[in-house]
């Protein structure tokens, strides 16, 4: 018994041993760059609407996961002011900034938002639509 208790002690010791984990994190240091803009250095725009939709169902947006509806790059977008993490919301943002090129970012959007759950609000099947509004800014040469 005592032999079995000292085997399975260094079973354990050994698997513990291959077993263990190390991270490693490497980062950059934050350089001292920081870009201060005034009222001087920017064209604002008068405000602009565009709209998205967002259809769930079991909570995943099935026309954007197979590529039916165009959705584009949304996690970039240049944004001065607070920017929401709600998806519909930035694919809102991205059609506004699709829809009048040659501008350089968002200035303070805001944002207008209906969901409806019909399934007792249940995340079962839920519509989303964002409608947001923002002035977009040009950095002036």
């Amino acid at each position: 018994m005592k032999k079995a208790l000292q085997i399975f002690v260094l079973v354990v010791a050994v698997a513990l041993g291959f077993s263990s984990c190390k991270t490693y994190h490497k980062s950059m240091s934050n350089s001292n760059v920081y870009l201060q803009l005034t009222t001087d250095d920017v064209e604002l725009s008068e405000p602009f609407t565009a709209d998205a939709t967002t259809v769930l169902v079991l909570g995943i947006d099935w026309s954007r996961l197979f590529g039916r509806i165009e959705s584009g790059f949304v996690g970039g977008l240049p944004i001065l002011g607070v920017p929401v993490g709600d998806q519909t919301a930035n694919y809102a943002l991205y059609k506004l900034m699709q829809e009048h090129p040659g501008y350089d970012c968002i200035v303070y959007p805001q944002y207008y938002k209906t969901i409806k759950a019909p399934i007792l609000g249940t995340p079962i099947y839920s519509k989303t639509t964002v409608q947001a509004t923002a002035r977009l800014g040009k950095l002036k040469k």
